[in-house]
């Protein structure tokens, strides 16, 4: 009877010991299959992360097209400037004539869009803003002078130069605004009916104007 109650407790500590193992190893499988599903969540989250790091950076590459862009329409001041004389060749008076006529200056040093126009002499503005001009008048030689221009703004007087009945000749002046222009306004220099001007290549007689900013 002891002999087989001995038998039994073996039995039964054999049939636990196989019951731990195979827990143990259940445990382990377990784990392993785990630690593989982790990983494998692990690994889809940073390809996720890369895709949207690459989405990103084509989204940062497009918007630094975009702003290039819009600078590239929008870079800084709009550029307005020109500077001419009244004659591209030869000598002599111009004038008289017997109604006021904007003086055509031939000779263009510089016309930074294109406002001046050589063949009207007329500047027309196009870009709202303040403006400078300046222009010179140089008198003529003989008989005596009678020299008047003036700088105009739609046909309205703005400033004038002029030397007349004066006993010596080689007389020239000058004189210059700031304004405010609207987009379309002309301005030009007028010579006044019945007037003269002489210039040749020394170039007495200029004109000058460009944008200071746009309102």
């Amino acid at each position: 009877m002891k002999k087989i109650a001995v038998l039994f407790v073996a039995l039964s500590c054999s049939l636990c010991d196989v019951q731990v193992n195979e827990n143990k190893s259940s445990c382990c499988e377990i784990y392993s299959l785990t630690s593989i599903t982790h990983l494998g969540a692990v690994e889809e989250k940073i390809t996720n992360m890369a895709e949207k790091i690459t989405l990103l950076e084509a989204k940062l590459q497009n918007t630094e097209k975009e702003v290039l862009e819009l600078r590239s329409h929008t870079r800084g001041t709009p550029q307005v400037a020109f500077s001419v004389a009244l004659r591209d060749s030869g000598s002599g008076d111009i004038g008289p004539f017997n109604t006021a006529i904007a003086l055509q200056y031939k000779r263009v040093f510089s016309n930074t869009g294109s406002c001046y126009n050589p063949s009207t002499g007329i500047f027309t503005a196009m870009v709202k803003g303040m403006y400078f001009f300046r222009f010179s008048m140089f008198n003529n030689l003989s008989p005596v002078p009678n020299s008047v221009v003036s700088l105009m703004k739609n046909g309205q007087r703005l400033v004038s130069v002029w030397d007349t009945s004066g006993s010596d000749i080689n007389d020239m002046g000058s004189n210059a605004v700031v304004i405010p222009l609207e987009l379309g306004d002309n301005v030009y220099v007028e010579l006044q009916a019945n007037r003269i001007v002489y210039d040749d290549s020394m170039n007495y007689n200029t004109f000058s104007g460009f944008l200071l900013f746009t309102v």
